[in-house]
């Protein structure tokens, strides 16, 4: 008898920084584990805040990972895996998007978590094309540091103009709408940073 054959899925996680984003990663990716079935996590080479060899979250929960340097290595090193976990997403170019697709209609559930803004509140790398090809799409949000709101902007403390300059909560907090509106307003107005 033949096996059935699977129904691939993408599903992305975003938001902001601190809202969570690698934890429910992570989470999803624990459960198919434990499930049974076969699973690989991968992270951009770039991302070494924590662990060069793990995914770990802002609360230092963590999962063994393969840091790849460009997203055709997740293809080429998942190709017995089941469900597919990457983190970081915003951080590769937008080859991730394809190699997403394919892995999906072979019939893989990839899993993507990433940032969906910028510092400077705009789109980031990829992210809005994945959120347009996922079958689902989760925001999670932190808490704005100023008022206490749902946050959904990581606002960087820093004068750093770089696109990515990675970092905790030294050089980044999350904002709501409002704050980040403010701030952004007073750095225009200023040309300097709040």
């Amino acid at each position: 008898m033949e096996e059935p054959s699977r129904s691939g899925s993408i599903e992305v996680i975003t938001g902001s920084m601190f809202s969570g984003r690698t934890e429910e990663l992570i989470r999803r990716l624990k459960r198919a584990k434990i499930a049974g079935l076969e699973t690989k996590i991968f992270k951009p080479e770039t991302d070494t805040r924590y662990s060069v060899e793990n995914v770990v979250s802002h609360d230092k929960n963590l999962i063994t990972s393969v840091a790849v340097k460009k997203a055709a290595d997740i293809l080429r090193l998942s190709t017995s895996a089941v469900v597919i976990g990457v983190d970081e997403a915003q951080f590769f170019d937008n080859e991730i998007i394809s190699v997403c697709r394919l892995l999906a209609d072979r019939g893989s559930r990839v899993i993507i978590a990433g940032l969906d803004m910028d510092y400077l509140g705009r789109p980031f790398g990829p992210m809005g094309s994945l959120m347009a090809v996922a079958d689902e799409v989760t925001k999670v949000h932190a808490i704005c540091t100023r008022c206490g709101s749902l946050a959904q902007f990581s606002h960087r403390l820093t004068t750093d103009q770089s696109l990515v300059s990675l970092g905790e909560k030294d050089i980044y907090e999350p904002l709501c709408r409002d704050c980040f509106t403010k701030i952004m307003f007073l750095r225009d107005d200023a040309g300097t940073f709040d």
